[in-house]
């Protein structure tokens, strides 16, 4: 179908072609307008029809919002505007520059204009900011015939009509009732009488992991949101929270990584933007280590009187750094998903020294083999790094698993003390280890 189009574009056929685009789904123009140049991608955007043009623009990437909105009048973009749900709308509005968003909304309608305000005064990343006002509402002595003519009246511009929420005269959240129920209920039965109650919400203050947690773990698809007086504000959509998911999980894999979060796709994030994003925590690392080093120049007079020693420091630290790791990853992994809390450090921990010793005996009896028989050292330097080896291993995971939870309970984020602190930490430890270890059994 694409090829198709494509062929229609350069052959300039554009009756033809407003008839076979208008035949996809919007998520599929999208795809197909982010693979035409700008030329051709403002020549098709602008045959589409004005509620399937709004539906396509929340698709596209920003960058590609920004052509098509620069391209427009403040009045064709204001219109685009106007047809889009207030939530993706407001999303738009935020990364546009500040006189072409005075411009474009001087043109939209006072209603636009109030909701994206709306959504704008909410802090960022908070329940509030990334839901939608565009919802059901009906009253509880409603009838459900009654239900239904107003879901026919208003339901064509509503983000979703799954379900209906039930508010009394104050606008306060009484209940909800699905669309699956008014289908299968008689015409005169009340609304009050089959709604169900206390459903589960969020404030708008609640913050957006916390909402993406409970999507999950209720199994829904939509969630309302009400205000400090339970009043129902907007919905937040099943939609939202992968965008949500997505957002948190690459925040904390940059963090992981030592990289300052950031929220612009790589492709679009400039050289010194990069590099400011990454200096500040290698600069922090680089100084940590220096522990290390001071480590090693204490140890120097040693090192000289059995030169072997020092060809197995990178082995020892990258042990160290992987075993930290692999238990730290695992624990942030848990505390996102609110599987484990800071009160079950002792059993963690407990649990991760069982694991560190059988692994760090595995990976000891592999290398003694290694170290006599491949490198041809003596038992007593073999046996050095091997008990380095385990106790290496242990620190490591007990390091790995219990600094994300403090760091969780002190109120830091914890994937912040994932692979680069962690890494620092073992480092050292485990050459403090390996030079008394070695003071003992070499007597050097």
């Amino acid at each position: 179908m694409f090829d198709t189009i494509k062929e229609l574009i350069e052959e300039q056929k554009y009756v033809q072609l407003k008839k076979e685009i208008i035949k996809l789904d919007e998520a599929d123009i999208a795809e197909l307008l982010e693979e035409l140049n700008n030329e051709n991608l403002i020549k098709v955007f602008r045959l589409l029809p004005k509620d399937i043009a709004a539906e396509t623009f929340s698709f596209l990437d920003v960058d590609v919002q920004q052509t098509i909105i620069n391209s427009l009048t403040a009045t064709e973009a204001a219109s685009i505007i106007d047809n889009m749900f207030a939530d993706d709308a407001t999303d738009l509005i935020e990364e546009m520059p500040s006189n072409v968003v005075k411009k474009i909304l001087a043109k939209t309608t006072s209603e636009t204009r109030k909701d994206i305000n709306l959504l704008l005064n909410y802090k960022e990343d908070s329940a509030g900011s990334i839901m939608t006002v565009e919802f059901l509402d009906i009253k509880s002595d409603y009838t459900i015939s009654k239900a239904i003519e107003r879901i026919r009246r208003i339901g064509t511009d509503k983000e979703t009509l799954d379900f209906c929420y039930v508010l009394d005269n104050k606008r306060r959240l009484l209940g909800t009732l699905s669309l699956k129920q008014i289908i299968l209920s008689p015409s005169d039965k009340l609304v009050e009488d089959i709604m169900e109650v206390d459903p589960i919400s969020v404030t708008t203050n609640t913050d957006q992991e916390e909402v993406a947690l409970l999507f999950q773990k209720y199994d829904i698809t939509v969630m309302p949101v009400v205000d400090s007086e339970n009043r129902l504000v907007g919905i937040i959509t099943i939609d939202d929270v992968v965008d949500i998911m997505q957002e948190e999980t690459t925040e904390d894999i940059e963090k992981m990584a030592a990289i300052t979060p950031s929220d612009k796709p790589y492709m679009r994030t400039g050289v010194f933007e990069t590099w400011k994003k990454r200096i500040p925590w290698l600069l922090i690392l680089m100084i940590s280590a220096t522990f290390t080093g001071k480590i090693i120049q204490s140890f120097e007079s040693g090192l000289a009187a059995c030169v072997i020693l020092t060809s197995f420091i990178p082995m020892l630290m990258d042990t160290g750094g992987n075993a930290g790791g692999q238990a730290s990853v695992t624990i942030i992994r848990g505390l996102s998903l609110n599987e484990i809390e800071f009160k079950d450090i002792l059993r963690i921990i407990w649990k991760e020294f069982r694991v560190a010793l059988l692994i760090g005996l595995t990976l000891a009896v592999c290398n003694f083999a290694k170290l006599l028989i491949v490198d041809g050292v003596n038992t007593d330097v073999a046996l050095v790094v091997c008990f380095t080896l385990v106790l290496t291993v242990i620190i490591a995971k007990v390091v790995g698993c219990s600094l994300p939870l403090a760091a969780k309970k002190v109120g830091f984020d914890p994937a912040v003390m994932a692979s680069p602190f962690i890494t620092t930490i073992v480092d050292a430890l485990s050459l403090v280890v390996y030079f008394q270890l070695a003071k003992m059994i070499l007597n050097i």
